[in-house]
């Protein structure tokens, strides 16, 4: 089986289930398993240090899980246009992957849940992207052959899967968002595996 890696942080738990959508996605893909794995939150007390393996959910990432992977969906809340910080602080920590190219040539897709309909869904995923191109990694979205791209109402871009989550974090993934989760982790899969050939 090829392994997608999907690797998420989430504060109010939309992302989280967005990252299990994916990760259903990924494996409608013949031949992919999908590994889902997150990252701890950043303290602004530096003496704060988080549990080895958290109390709920996913284990956290290490960097063997991005090594591994033949691809990798990334997922984060938006925060003001970016992505949060304990997932770019993970992420800053991959230079000794960077050094070697182990991420090179590997497929990557992106989600992100935001509060309000234009609260940066779009930039975010952008500049996720970044430090994943500056990996090598091949940036997968979503065409609009895509149906639900079409028609919804709520998240969805062509950058990557996204979620509306309302100012208070309560309103339910649509179902346009659903699928194009699971289309971006299938297409994701796909890709990957064509690419591991």
């Amino acid at each position: 089986m090829h392994e997608i890696l999907v690797l998420y942080y989430s504060q109010h738990g939309a992302v989280k289930e967005m990252a299990h959508l994916v990760a259903r996605g990924v494996e409608q893909a013949p031949g992919a398993v999908a590994r889902i794995r997150t990252v701890p939150a950043v303290s602004t007390v530096c003496e704060a240090v988080a549990d080895a393996i958290p109390a709920e959910g996913a284990p956290y990432a290490e960097l063997d899980d991005l090594e591994t992977c033949i691809g990798m969906a990334l997922g984060s809340p938006t925060r003001f246009g970016n992505m949060a910080a304990p997932l770019k602080h993970f992420l800053d920590g991959t230079s000794s992957l960077w050094l070697k190219g182990a991420l090179t040539g590997k497929p990557a897709a992106l989600f992100t849940s935001s509060s309000s309909l234009h609260g940066g869904q779009e930039t975010t995923l952008l500049t996720m992207m970044m430090p994943l191109l500056h990996h090598g990694m091949v940036i997968a979205g979503l065409p609009y052959a895509e149906q639900a791209l079409l028609h919804t109402t709520t998240g969805g871009t062509p950058y990557g899967a996204s979620h509306l989550a309302g100012v208070a974090s309560d309103r339910p993934i649509s179902e346009d968002e659903k699928k194009l989760c699971l289309a971006l982790g299938k297409r994701l899969a796909q890709t990957a595996i064509k690419l591991a050939q």
